[in-house]
């Protein structure tokens, strides 16, 4: 780090966690290794990744709908009437409170206009998004696991713990070039890149 970077001040970053001793150990670790090392880009990843993942504690994707908010959210999937996939929309109730039903369904290459590479049964829950980026997809996954030598099926293991969800976190962040972005300051379009909003 080109800074000090203290637990105390990740714990401020991150009220209300009570893991901040594991997250900063795995946060100076791995930041370096992506050049995530001063004080802006250090600021930068930190505070989107929060913002993320609630304080660092929501690192698993909540499928976990009723039957409104899947309609409502995955209204192409479900409902009546046919998918724009030619296929027809499932009754949401079959599915509701269901996660790994949902994201098997949901997130299958067959029934989505964006692929996500999942093609094999049940790769939709297996690759759900995970970690403080919320990944997802076997081809996000395949991508990350690529990059430190292990399977996809390693890094769905991988990104479930801190060391893993700070890493897939600053791969995301080295892929989409963040680091540049960070150092102009610009939060607006640093967001912008991250969510394709400015929430």
């Amino acid at each position: 780090m080109d800074f000090e970077f203290t637990k105390e001040q990740l714990g401020k970053i991150i009220p209300g966690n009570k893991d901040v001793d594991d997250w900063y150990n795995a946060l100076v670790a791995i930041m370096p290794k992506y050049e995530i090392n001063t004080k802006r880009r250090v600021a930068h990843f930190l505070s989107q990744c929060a913002h993320e993942s609630n304080n660092f504690r929501s690192l698993q994707e909540n499928l976990n709908y009723s039957e409104k908010s899947l309609n409502a959210v995955f209204g192409r999937y479900f409902g009546t009437g046919v998918h724009p996939a030619g296929h027809t929309r499932r009754n949401a109730a079959e599915y509701a409170r269901n996660p790994e039903k949902i994201a098997n369904y949901v997130y299958q290459d067959e029934f989505r206009k964006y692929k996500m590479g999942n093609v094999n049964e049940g790769d939709g829950w297996l690759f759900r998004g995970r970690g403080l980026k919320q990944l997802t997809g076997r081809e996000n996954y395949t991508r990350f696991g690529a990059s430190i030598d292990i399977t996809a099926e390693e890094a769905a293991e991988y990104v479930a713990t801190p060391k893993g969800a700070v890493e897939s976190a600053c791969w995301f962040w080295d892929a989409n070039k963040l680091n540049s972005i960070a150092d102009t300051d610009n939060v607006t379009k640093m967001t912008k890149k991250i969510n394709g909003g400015n929430i």
